[in-house]
């Protein structure tokens, strides 16, 4: 089973698993890109740090400056000829199944048609709500607190996979079926995050948005064509890191400096 968004927004689906085809496709042209933006439409600052091929995938591995309580949402553009599925997760997470995402072709995704552009806002609780995005402390992250799990803590990842070739299309169908929802926060464990570094930072679970979704047919290749990894970090890590090069405060040439008179040139010390 697959998903579909109303409109143009909001698509995701179950994928089906079946051998790869044997012959070679054609190269995709254009491509896919990924932004994180904050509710007032901002751009998160980003910082690129490694982009590489792994086989047939491209990897691309960026730094993104996380602002500490702010809502934010992940926006995916295709600029290609042809609808992709999307695998996304946030630390760890998938953001619709909330099981732990390995980025495969058999987790729940979101399809994004051809040169459209899609934003995804929350953790999905149902075909027709999610529950907000925001930056937090590891802590009151979702993954931690739902799963004790901070083993990807801090990374927004975004898998594409390409739609197998069909002998026929198939039409996109409305489904009465429910979703499957994120597993609740009621009754979960909670953890302390005593082991997390205090620089880190998670993404939490925030208000609940009315974000509906239909089901369509999609069976993704078995290999992603790119994948997009995001190490977002508090600014002052960043800066502390190196990573972004933060201008340092002014001194004060008079009112700053705590050091003694020097000896003169020469003066014999006892």
């Amino acid at each position: 089973m697959h998903y579909a968004g109303i409109g143009t927004l909001f698509v995701f689906m179950v994928t089906l698993t079946s051998p790869a085809y044997a012959h070679a496709r054609p190269f995709l042209r254009g491509a896919v890109s990924v932004e994180i933006i904050s509710d007032s439409g901002t751009v998160f600052q980003r910082v690129p740090f490694q982009d590489f091929r792994r086989g047939e995938t491209r990897v691309l591995r960026q730094y993104l400056e996380a602002k500490k309580g702010e809502n934010y949402g992940i926006v995916i553009r295709n600029n290609t000829p042809e609808r992709i599925g999307v695998v996304i997760a946030a630390d760890g997470r998938n953001i619709i199944s909330g099981g732990r995402s390995d980025l495969k072709n058999n987790e729940t995704m979101y399809i994004v048609n051809s040169y459209e552009t899609t934003r995804y806002d929350g953790w999905r609780t149902s075909e027709s709500e999610v529950h907000r995005f925001y930056f937090t402390e590891p802590a009151d992250s979702y993954s931690v607190r739902t799963f004790d799990d901070s083993s990807a803590m801090g990374v927004i990842a975004v898998a594409v996979f390409r739609e197998k070739e069909r002998q026929q299309s198939h039409l996109e169908q409305k489904q009465n079926e429910v979703a499957p929802a994120a597993p609740s926060m009621e009754g979960a464990r909670r953890s302390n995050g005593k082991s997390l570094a205090d620089e880190s930072a998670g993404t939490g679970f925030g208000e609940t948005e009315y974000s509906p979704v239909i089901r369509v047919e999609f069976e993704p290749e078995v290999m992603p064509i790119q994948k997009i990894l995001l190490n977002y970090e508090w600014r002052e890590t960043l800066c502390r890191k190196g990573i972004l090069q933060c201008e340092q405060k002014g001194t004060n040439r008079l009112w700053d400096k705590e050091e003694f008179v020097p000896y003169p040139p020469g003066y014999q010390m006892n």
